[in-house]
């Protein structure tokens, strides 16, 4: 897909959630976003600053291979990073409310629209 332009990050929303239209896709982004946090909250607590960087590196290191391997695009982060941090966290809660099917959705509406 070619870089596309957005003027705020409501009309961004849907777009992220349709790179990201297989649940396969937000379960992985998901577990890599947790894990992360949960290591690098362990690494603040503790005092092992080594344990900061697990939120970017597992975060990303999980999110970015289930674009390119099961999306087969590339990361909205790449052109949008803010937009993207944004909307992982609102992704994450959604799921994590038992909202993922209402993501399907999204991300189906947006793809009919713009095949």
């Amino acid at each position: 897909m070619t870089q596309r332009i957005f003027t705020s990050y409501e009309e961004f929303w849907p777009y992220y959630v349709a790179m990201h239209s297989r649940a396969a896709t937000r379960w992985i982004h998901l577990t890599g976003t947790l894990t992360g946090l949960a290591l690098s909250t362990y690494g603040l607590v503790s005092g092992r600053r080594r344990f900061l960087a697990a939120l970017p590196v597992i975060g990303y290191g999980t999110a970015w291979p289930a674009h390119f391997l099961i999306e087969g695009n590339n990361p909205a982060t790449f052109g949008h990073p803010a937009w993207s941090l944004r909307g992982d966290a609102r992704m994450i809660r959604m799921m994590l409310a038992g909202r993922d099917r209402e993501l399907a959705e999204i991300a189906a509406a947006w793809r009919a629209e713009h095949s």
